[in-house]
């Protein structure tokens, strides 16, 4: 009897036409299941509760007692995303929504001792020992990221998985996209939330893309006609820069282009690397696919606000090819430790899991360490190739195809298509008002069962970063006030 209700509540969460409609059926099933008592239990061989118990103890004896310097103490002592294993893929398997209650409980003291950090009497806490704090706290702690993969038409998909993000204010600040998904980033990076929940309406989309994929024959250059596309992302970013985007929004977003040549390395476009580049030609280079589209030239507006050539003799091309998900060099540029991947790459989303899972039964290690090893030989095969090939058009192709394979597909939250092959009719054709509909909500559903993982990774992270932003502001006020001196209390 209750394996059918539990049966009959999944059906009702697969159906959901409301995250609020999920969030409450899969309540249901924790209760009926007995994750609900799973999560009230502390202890488990998952992860150290020891610990994270001694720390709540200690964090809210410190708080009960006024000492803010305690406080800091313990947080410096060893904060991180995953401290004693509490962000283990294996805890995500017990419950459809929640998890141990003791994570969220530390999680919820974390918070609470930032904030008593935050409004300590400063006659206690120096105004720049907290800005010190937070700054070296919140770079130590890191941040995520949102990653949009390549995907041709699926690629609005990840529209969806953004209405859902900014509905529930959990869009991280830093965002990349490659290919398809780089036109999402766009938009994400040039537009306010409010500006974005317009943008993304369906009717608004497919007007702009109504035209985007005509079919125009085998031309010299390509075999599709690239016009509409481009004259859409005119229309939509203009001759906006990733520095101007940046100052609007306070979004940090990446494009990635891979080079058309041998012996180039991908780019990562953004405020940080390329501030004064144009974002509609970078986007249009991230979708330019190699033998459809050709190669792009990048644009960048000099000192005196003319349009010029940006990187010279150079020509880009499809991101997803050699950066679909560019997970190292935006750690080092934006200080990321933690993913958030819209996967719609027709050559990943068939082999991925929604989350990173620790294997440990011996199936999953054999087939885990089978697979590594069919990528290494892979990749082997094809460097001797490469090596052989004196033709360059060959060598280079054979070097595009090594760069696929050689990538991790996989973030720490993945946010896939429903696995059918139904959306196969998506990727080539011109996009229709029902099309985008069903990609969209599509997304929206994909998302609402990692919402609750979303808040609960990020939460940390969001409230360092917003009391840090409120320092700085504040210090940015009193350096003004004072001609550039710093003020130091007595």
């Amino acid at each position: 009897m209750a394996n059918k209700k539990l049966s009959e509540l999944q059906d009702i969460m697969t159906r959901a036409v409301s995250y609020e409609e999920y969030q409450e059926t899969a309540k249901a099933y924790d209760e009926l299941s007995g994750a609900h008592e799973w999560k009230a239990k502390g202890p488990s061989k998952e992860y150290d509760y020891r610990l994270i118990r001694k720390r709540v103890q200690r964090m809210k004896q410190a708080r009960v007692s006024g000492d803010a310097a305690g406080l800091m103490y313990i947080l410096h002592e060893g904060l991180h995303g995953n401290l004693g294993n509490i962000a283990s893929s294996a805890l995500n398997q017990y419950a459809k929504i929640g998890t141990k209650s003791l994570i969220e409980e530390f999680i919820q003291e974390v918070c609470g001792a930032l904030d008593f950090i935050y409004h300590a009497d400063e006659n206690e806490i120096d105004f720049y020992e907290k800005l010190s704090f937070f700054e070296e706290t919140a770079q130590a702690f890191g941040r995520s990221c949102l990653m949009l993969s390549g995907g041709a038409g699926l690629g609005f998909f990840h529209c969806g998985v953004i209405k859902s993000l900014v509905e529930y204010n959990l869009l991280p600040k830093v965002i990349s996209g490659a290919s398809a998904g780089a036109i999402i980033a766009a938009l994400v990076g040039t537009r306010t939330d409010e500006e974005l929940l317009e943008v993304m309406q369906p009717k608004n989309i497919q007007q702009k893309f109504k035209k985007w994929r005509l079919w125009q024959g085998f031309g010299k250059d390509s075999l599709l006609d690239s016009s509409n596309l481009e004259n859409a992302l005119i229309e939509l970013f203009d001759l906006t820069t990733f520095e101007e985007a940046f100052k609007k929004t306070g979004r940090h977003m990446t494009i990635t282009v891979s080079p058309a040549d041998l012996h180039q390395h991908s780019r990562l476009l953004n405020a940080k690397t390329s501030p004064n580049a144009i974002i509609t030609q970078a986007v249009r280079a991230s979708t330019a696919i190699p033998i459809l589209f050709k190669p792009v030239q990048l644009k960048a507006k000099n000192r005196a606000g003319e349009i010029v050539t940006y990187i010279p003799n150079r020509r880009f091309a499809d991101g997803s090819i050699m950066a679909d998900l560019p997970f190292e060099r935006l750690a080092r540029l934006y200080g990321v430790n933690h993913s958030i991947v819209s996967q719609t790459n027709l050559i990943a989303v068939p082999f991925l899991a929604r989350d990173k899972r620790d294997t440990t039964g011996l199936v999953g290690l054999t087939w885990r360490y089978a697979a590594k090893i069919a990528k290494v030989n892979s990749i082997y095969a094809f460097d001797i190739l490469e090596n052989l090939i004196s033709h360059r058009a060959a060598r280079l192709a054979i070097h595009k195809v090594r760069s696929v394979i050689d990538q991790q597909y996989v973030g720490d939250i993945n946010i896939l298509p429903s696995a059918t092959f139904a959306n196969l009719k998506h990727i080539a054709s011109n996009p229709s008002l029902k099309s985008i509909q069903e990609l969209i909500h599509n997304g929206e559903r994909a998302t609402w069962p990692q919402l609750d993982l979303i808040k609960r990774n990020t939460l940390i992270s969001k409230t360092l970063r917003r009391y840090l932003t409120q320092l700085k502001q504040r210090e940015a006020r009193l350096l003004t006030e004072h001609d550039g001196l710093r003020v130091i209390n007595s």
